[in-house]
């Protein structure tokens, strides 16, 4: 079904109020040809990611992760495949031990109302950022002593965070962006600067008084363009029943309208995106190629702190 017949159905069930015999809607976008995609690139086997448990017998990984979470409890959920794992818990956050699949991955990347929910045994499970309020646990949990982290946040300067993106009353596509922005992206920020500060603290404790605990280092790789204002160029690109949607909440009103970088799955946007990150891995090759090859060993005994 096309997004502007979905997005009718959906606007029926609105006006309904929920009476019987309503057609539900799910989500705004039907995810059959990205599950079919992922199924045949990954190479899935009745569904299950073969290739994790592959990589895992011959020592090229430790374990994989993938966040979700859960609509049916509101914990936030992540799922580990790997060798010698131990499970954790903590208030509204833990993990499971799983055989990976489609499901887990379309699970964990199904953006509120755009995507549907998948359901997992008897659980309704959604985008992992949700509900993760400490993203870089679920790596430091499975025993990383390093961290490569990619955000899509574009690093501003300071001249360029003062400079206003509406003029007058916010529009939605506004509000929306920062809402999303904050759901989605100042966590990673915030969970950096907290491992930051824990590294300072652990390395003034002696090794043998840390108590399990260890210095991770981290390297936070950034686009070098406002992703929202990118997206705002390929707007006009949207299916019309879209576009007529996303202007009536404002977009063109907004220098950068982030929520729309966050539903926008045109072509020609995702390949700008793809030439994107790879000029700036290209620009920045040596130093992940550095933070790669370094050991740990200068980082437990006073090294230098996270490269953000």
């Amino acid at each position: 079904p096309s997004l502007g017949w979905m997005g009718m159905r959906w606007l029926f069930q609105l006006l309904s109020g929920g009476v019987g015999g309503a057609v539900r809607v799910r989500g705004l976008v039907d995810t059959t040809p990205l599950r079919n995609y992922l199924s045949e690139v990954l190479h899935t086997v009745d569904g299950e990611l073969t290739g994790i448990q592959y990589n895992l017998a011959l020592g090229r990984i430790k374990a994989i992760a993938l966040s979700t979470s859960s609509y049916t409890t509101g914990q936030s959920l992540t799922w580990i495949q790997g060798r010698d794992l131990n499970d954790w818990a903590r208030p509204q956050r833990r993990s499971q031990q799983a055989v990976l699949t489609i499901d887990h991955i379309m699970a964990s990347s199904a953006l509120p109302l755009f995507f549907p929910a998948v359901r997992i045994g008897d659980e309704y499970y959604g985008d992992g950022g949700l509900r993760l309020s400490a993203p870089l646990s679920p790596a430091i949990h499975l025993g990383a002593e390093k961290i490569l982290a990619i955000s899509t946040r574009y690093g501003r300067t300071t001249a360029e965070a003062e400079v206003p993106e509406v003029t007058g009353y916010p529009p939605p596509a506004q509000v929306l962006g920062v809402l999303m922005n904050s759901i989605f992206l100042d966590l990673l920020d915030q969970d950096a600067l907290r491992l930051e500060r824990l590294n300072h603290l652990v390395r003034q404790v002696p090794a043998e008084g840390r108590d399990g605990l260890r210095p991770v280092t981290m390297l936070v790789l950034r686009p070098s363009a406002d992703l929202g204002r990118l997206a705002n160029e390929f707007e006009p690109q949207l299916p019309r029943a879209f576009r007529f949607l996303t202007r009536g909440l404002g977009t063109r009103q907004t220098k950068s309208p982030d929520f729309l970088s966050m539903v926008l799955f045109q072509p020609d946007y995702i390949n700008r995106l793809i030439e994107l990150g790879d000029a700036d891995a290209e620009a920045r090759a040596d130093e992940i190629d550095t933070f790669i090859r370094a050991g740990t060993a200068s980082a437990a005994d006073g090294g230098p702190d996270q490269t953000v």
